[in-house]
């Protein structure tokens, strides 16, 4: 039937589009995460300069 040598580009292919899933969902997770922090800490430094005017 068939071999092994007739799938290697096909494996290939999955690797490839496989690894770059990964790493989309890595970059895009650090991304919401770094968003995230910057907001909570705007929020912070705007209830500290609300309290210090009070």
């Amino acid at each position: 039937m068939f071999e092994f040598h007739q799938y290697l580009g096909f494996l290939l292919f999955l690797t490839i589009a496989t690894i770059g899933f990964w790493l989309l969902m890595f970059l895009a997770s650090f991304v919401f995460y770094w968003l995230g922090g910057a907001t909570v800490e705007l929020i912070k430094e705007k209830r500290a300069q609300k309290k210090d005017e009070q």
